[in-house]
């Protein structure tokens, strides 16, 4: 195991539109959650450690002392509520850096697991909202890009 160095914006990784997952992928995954764990957070995708692949780890309620840790493979995004909320979010990848982002309530997602078993689960709470901002950084979405030019402009400048 290896706790991996975490990629930081401005890094064009973060930003790249990540393939599907491709070879072994259990040492990366085992990797990716040692270093979740590390830094501390709740989340990490696999771009974030350089990683161009659809893959994402999380574990929404370790901090309170009941690990839980999940590894989503190829995710899908199956559907989003319409009613959304508004609350603080932070980013491995933007250190120091907190926004209030908009997010779905609740989300259904399907994804492989380690055991090549198809999975699907509805996420509510802090669940829904790891879920979707791991699954953005898939996409090359940060929580930056949620921002109005105002709020981007002023979360950009507090990184460099």
């Amino acid at each position: 195991m290896a706790i991996l160095p975490i990629l930081r914006w401005p890094d064009t990784r973060l930003t790249t539109v990540c393939s599907h997952t491709a070879g072994d992928i259990s040492r990366l995954a085992v990797d990716m959650l040692e270093t979740m764990y590390a830094a501390p957070g709740r989340g990490l995708a696999a771009p974030q450690i350089g990683v161009l692949q659809r893959i994402f780890v999380m574990d929404c309620t370790w901090k309170e002392g009941v690990f839980a840790p999940r590894v989503l493979i190829d995710p899908e995004m199956l559907w989003k509520s319409d009613e959304t909320a508004i609350g603080p979010e932070s980013c491995l990848s933007l250190p120091g850096i907190t926004t209030e982002i908009s997010r779905a309530k609740t989300v259904t997602m399907r994804w492989t697991n380690l055991a090549e078993a198809i999975c699907e689960e509805t996420f509510t709470g802090i669940a829904a909202i790891c879920a979707q901002h791991e699954f953005d950084h898939l996409s090359g979405v940060l929580t930056l890009d949620h921002l109005d030019p105002a709020a981007r402009t002023l979360a950009e400048s507090a990184l460099l």
